[in-house]
């Protein structure tokens, strides 16, 4: 069986000031040709089809587009709902778009209820694992404490046991929307660290054929059987060096994987330039950016005049300006922001506690702070808070 394993495609969107949702039908475009041009007998979407809970309306219109393209291919569709999605408006009418070969698995209690697709070697069961709360899914798979990794392996446990249920010879597929140990984030990406736990070990989905990830936004390789397949659009300057593609994937009679990297259109090209302004304009070398989206940061000792409108006279495409003068990073003047990069809520509630009392947080009370932060995560979820 020959499958199309694609996630996030965040429609809806903007990159920084620019609609994406032209370049965004453009990849659906794509989508739809290769399914055609390459035979694709399974299209696996894992999560993130939308930015936030409640989509603007031309993102909805794109969306539909998609479903009935698909549909009119003839070719089985299914797709799981990722952290940015709200799994009830997405999964609304699953059971009627299922008559039409899209099936839309948005609801946890379902993990161990495979789609079911046959070639010319039998069944291929397909497990959708949508985007799992810990805080709000921890009861339904039993476990005691609320964790990435304790929930999808209660869930993948559903899988296993509806596999042993199932003719001897029947290969899976698991769609799964998480972060798994060993693989590389982007800035693009919300944060779904619950409990403390960054990530979940790959071999929580050890027992099934193919995993095709989602929630990274870089195109990658975990094992042979577990990929992400990464963002189709760049979201993010961190993903200036993202080779943007899809994972067309064929699994044989014995579920063994061959695996081929299907690049994606992108509008424009990203480039994140550094240096003073002066050097910036001048430096013949960067001609090539001249027509690319730029991130420049400049490390001008003091904040040049104009600098927005000198650089867009070189680079008219200048979406971001970022402020960062060459200094010791204990300088008191570094920014705020600086001092806080790359660091978690966790841990800068701590640093917190460390700095108004003197002393750190002890178990107890680490244990108190993520708690906290994860009852507000869970509160947002079910309320549908635009993120």
């Amino acid at each position: 069986m020959r499958l199309l394993h694609t996630s996030d495609w965040h429609l809806g969107r903007a990159f920084h000031r620019v609609n994406m949702l032209g370049a965004q039908a453009g990849f659906i475009g794509h989508l739809v040709a290769t399914v055609r041009e390459r035979e694709v007998d399974a299209v696996v979407v894992s999560g993130d089809v939308y930015d936030r809970a409640v989509p603007p309306l031309a993102a909805v219109e794109l969306f539909d587009d998609a479903l009935h393209r698909l549909a009119d291919l003839g070719v089985p569709t299914v797709m799981i709902s990722g952290n940015h999605d709200s799994a009830r408006r997405l999964g609304v009418g699953a059971a009627l778009i299922g008559r039409a070969g899209v099936h839309l698995r948005t609801d946890p209690a379902a993990a161990g209820t495979p789609v079911i697709l046959r070639d010319g070697f039998g069944d291929v069961a397909f497990y959708g694992l949508p985007y799992l709360e810990p805080a709000l899914v921890k009861d339904e798979f039993g476990v005691e404490k609320a964790g990435h990794e304790a929930v999808l392996a209660a869930a993948m446990d559903r899988v296993r046991a509806d596999l042993a249920e199932r003719p001897r010879g029947t290969r899976s597929v698991v769609l799964a929307h998480a972060f798994v140990t060993g693989g590389r984030p982007s800035e693009s990406e919300r944060d779904i660290t619950v409990g403390g736990v960054a990530s979940v070990p790959a071999g929580v989905f050890d027992g099934v054929d193919y995993v095709a990830l989602g929630h990274l936004h870089g195109c990658q390789t975990l094992t042979e059987r577990v990929r992400y397949s990464g963002s189709p659009l760049p979201y993010s300057f961190s993903e200036a060096d993202h080779r943007k593609t899809m994972w067309l994937v064929d699994l044989d009679a014995d579920g063994r994987v061959a695996a081929e990297r299907i690049d994606c259109p992108v509008p424009r090209e990203l480039a994140r330039l550094r240096g003073t302004l002066e050097d910036l304009l001048a430096e013949p070398g960067l001609d090539r950016y001249e027509e690319a989206w730029v991130e420049a940061t400049l490390t001008d000792a003091v904040r040049p005049a104009d600098p927005m409108a000198r650089l867009t006279e070189r680079f008219p495409h200048t979406l971001s300006l970022v402020f960062a003068p060459e200094r010791a990073p204990d300088d008191p003047d570094v920014s705020y922001a600086r001092r806080l990069a790359g660091r978690t809520d966790q841990e800068i509630a701590e640093d917190f506690v460390a700095h108004v009392r003197g002393a750190g947080p002890d178990t107890r009370e680490q244990d108190v702070l993520r708690d906290a932060f994860d009852a507000v995560r869970a509160d947002g979820t079910v309320r549908e808070v635009p993120r």
